[in-house]
C-alpha cells in the first residue's frame, strides 16, 4: 500500500526539482563532491567498455603521424588542452567540468584518447571530432596528443609550427575527404575571360 504513494511522492518531488530549476547549471557554481565523483566514475567507465576493442595502428609512432598530428592538435585542441609553455586561455579557464591539460599524463589508454577523440563526451565541451574527421585523421591527433606530456616548450613549438600543411589541406589530402572540403576561396580581383570580353561591349 506505502510502495506506490511512496513513489507518487519521489516521482513529485523529482518533478519540482526539475521544474523549479533547483539545480544550478551554470559552469561558475561546481558539483557537489559526490555528484562530480559519481560523474567521473561514470565517463571513465564508459570510455573503458567502449574502447576496449579498438586496435592501435601500427604506425603510431611514425614520424608523419606525430608531424601531421602537431598540426591538428595546435588548431583544433590547444586552446582548451592547452600545450607546453602554453598559458591557459580565456576558454580554458571558462570550461567546466575543466579540459584536462594534456600537458600531464591523462591516465588513459591510447585506444581510449581515439575513442574519446573521435566520439567526444556528453555534458562537457569535448566535442566529436570523428563527425567531422575520419579515423587516420584522428589517430593522427592520438600519435601526437601520446607524446605530448614528454614535451618540451622548445619542442613543441618547433613540431607545431613545421607541421606538413594547414588543418584543411591535411583533410583534403584525406581518402574520401575531397568532397566535403571547400575549394580555393575566389579571388575577387580576377576575372575570367568572359568578364574582360562582357567590360569591352
Amino acid at each position: 500500500m506505502w510502495a506506490p504513494a511512496t513513489l507518487i511522492v519521489v516521482l513529485l518531488l523529482v518533478g519540482g526539482f526539475v521544474y523549479f530549476g533547483v539545480f544550478n547549471v551554470a559552469a561558475d557554481s561546481p558539483h557537489i563532491r559526490p555528484v562530480y565523483a559519481f560523474l567521473d566514475v561514470l565517463r571513465n567507465r564508459s570510455i573503458v567498455m567502449r574502447a576496449r576493442d579498438i586496435e592501435v595502428p601500427a604506425n603510431l609512432t611514425s614520424p608523419e603521424r606525430l608531424a601531421k598530428g602537431a598540426g591538428l592538435y595546435s588548431e583544433m585542441c590547444s586552446g582548451c588542452h592547452l600545450g607546453p609553455g602554453i598559458e591557459k586561455s580565456e576558454l580554458s579557464q571558462g570550461l567546466y567540468p575543466e579540459a584536462p591539460d594534456l600537458t600531464k599524463a591523462s591516465g588513459l589508454t591510447t585506444a581510449q584518447k581515439f575513442w574519446v577523440i573521435k566520439h567526444g563526451v556528453k555534458l562537457s565541451a569535448m566535442p566529436a571530432w570523428g563527425k567531422t574527421h575520419n579515423d587516420e585523421l584522428i589517430w593522427d591527433m592520438v600519435a601526437f596528443v601520446d607524446k605530448l606530456s614528454t614535451m618540451s616548450p622548445e619542442e613543441y613549438k618547433r613540431t607545431t609550427e613545421s607541421a606538413p600543411a594547414d588543418h584543411d589541406e591535411m583533410m583534403r589530402e584525406m581518402p574520401g575527404m575531397n568532397k566535403d572540403m571547400p575549394g580555393p576561396a575566389a579571388n575577387p580581383n580576377e576575372h575570367t575571360d568572359h568578364d574582360h570580353k562582357d567590360h569591352d561591349h
